[in-house]
């Protein structure tokens, strides 16, 4: 891991992520409200955007579906995988040129929806 990548909780409070993770842990996964629980909200477009390179796990400027299906892991190692049909959701609420990834715009109008 590079000394200069920036970890989730450089952005966002640890106790708001674990809340937001609890919320969840039993309960099938909703994007939106987690967003809002764990405070990216009220977050300006640039640390949104700052988010979603960190859960940009390869670097490739996307979010695919493969890295989404850990995306609770970006924001904690303790964070649950989502299940295929929470990852189908999740993609599909996100995804608005349909290219089957999540580009930085579409996560940060998605948050801010």
């Amino acid at each position: 891991m590079c000394a200069d990548r920036m970890v989730m909780t450089d952005l966002l409070k640890a106790e708001e992520i674990k809340k937001a993770l609890d919320a969840f842990a039993a309960e099938t996964f909703d994007p939106k409200k987690f967003f809002d629980l764990v405070g990216m909200t009220a977050m300006s477009a640039e640390s949104v955007k700052q988010v979603f390179r960190v859960l940009d796990v390869d670097g490739s400027g996307f979010i695919e579906e493969e890295e989404l299906k850990f995306v609770l892991k970006g924001f904690s190692e303790d964070g649950r995988d989502l299940t295929d049909d929470e990852t189908k959701v999740f993609l599909k609420a996100a995804d608005k040129d349909g290219d089957g990834k999540i580009g930085i715009d579409e996560f940060e109008a998605m948050v801010h929806e």
